[in-house]
């Protein structure tokens, strides 16, 4: 039985707990027919998937990118290299793997190629202080919607290479915008998220944040205007997968909120009660894939096409899959230890500096 594992001093069960949270969240995106969120209609409650478990994902990938360079304790110079190689080659292999996925056709956006940017993007932000780091994340946060609103506006993206290239990059998480939630991860990571205080005050900033991106769409009345592609309506929404200014501020801050809850609750007895969660979340690369895997063949199967979004959702396909996957993960968990999919990541070059002889910090807690 490999329960220790699930416990290991090198382990944050709290961001496990996220991350299985994200993942059945980003199931529940996909494979449930979810009406627009009203906040005071708890009958859309479920509509706070939308956008909102994709934004999660990227942050928990950069708070997994900063424990697995160290967590508070930055990089030395002499690791950076080996580190960065590592990264590198790990960004290719899930570039590869979400090009493959793309190649299933099933209909909803896959995220990994996007991730695998997003990772090569944050290489240049290892060595710095968590301060650096968060005010990066803060300012582009705040700056790049406005590009991302002129260069969604350009006519290329309706033209064959424009298609392809957005295909390639995974440009429904563009990365000029994304990269703030994975250095606001890695941000919070170099803070020691293990201390109470930190957590602490990831819940007020996260809430905050959310109140502010949100309350500002509730009031400026966005929703109940007509969008026609104007400038200013691209930029001023909080719209799931708008990359709009305020979803930045609102989901970004519910991501950050949502991470702190969970580590919170890793501090009372429900860390036993989420055990199966936190399993899922110890493999999320393999929870993701497997779920995109066994879509296609059912569909297939069932459908004789993976094209028709409509048709699989009508099969009701949520709550099997989901307690396919966490009881699959649950039992590999305990009894294998590592995703086969995490563990394969690990068999990378560069495991060691040479340059110093000191070992690189360990991901096999935390990969993204």
């Amino acid at each position: 039985m490999n329960w220790a594992r699930l416990h290991a001093e090198d382990r944050i069960p709290g961001i496990d707990l996220a991350r299985g949270m994200a993942v059945v969240g980003m199931f529940a995106a996909h494979l449930l027919w979810i009406t627009p969120l009203v906040w005071s209609d708890p009958g859309t409650w479920t509509g706070i998937v939308q956008g909102r478990s994709s934004i999660l994902f990227a942050t928990l990938a950069g708070v997994s990118l900063g424990v697995m360079a160290g967590g508070a304790r930055r990089p030395s110079p002499a690791e950076l290299p080996a580190l960065r190689a590592r990264l590198v080659y790990r960004s290719l292999l899930l570039w590869l793997l979400g090009v493959v996925l793309l190649g299933l056709g099933i209909p909803v956006y896959i995220i990994l190629p996007a991730y695998a940017i997003l990772f090569l993007l944050a290489l240049p932000f290892l060595p710095l202080r968590p301060r650096q780091v968060l005010i990066v994340a803060g300012g582009i946060g705040l700056l790049a919607p406005f590009l991302q609103a002129w260069v969604d506006a350009l006519p290329w993206w309706e033209t064959g290479s424009g298609r392809m290239a957005a295909w390639l990059l995974g440009w429904h998480y563009p990365f000029p915008v994304w990269i703030a939630f994975v250095l606001a991860g890695l941000g919070l990571a170099r803070t020691d998220i293990r201390r109470l205080r930190t957590q602490l005050a990831m819940l007020g900033a996260g809430i905050a944040l959310a109140v502010l991106g949100y309350g500002l769409d509730a009031v400026s009345g966005t929703r109940d205007v007509p969008d026609d592609g104007a400038f200013w309506d691209v930029l001023w929404t909080a719209e799931p997968h708008s990359s709009g200014l305020l979803e930045v501020i609102g989901s970004g801050g519910f991501a950050i909120a949502a991470i702190s809850v969970c580590l919170l609750a890793c501090r009372t007895p429900l860390i036993w009660i989420t055990l199966p969660l936190r399993a899922t979340g110890s493999m999320p690369l393999t929870a993701y894939v497997t779920q995109l895997l066994l879509w296609a063949v059912l569909a297939s199967i069932g459908l004789g096409t993976t094209g028709d979004l409509g048709a699989f959702r009508d099969t009701a396909p949520f709550w099997p899959l989901t307690i396919a996957t966490i009881t699959g993960c649950t039992v590999w968990a305990l009894l294998i230890g590592r995703g086969p999919l995490e563990r394969a990541m690990t068999h990378l070059p560069a495991r060691r500096s040479t340059s110093s002889g000191r070992s690189i910090p360990r991901d096999d807690a935390h990969r993204p």
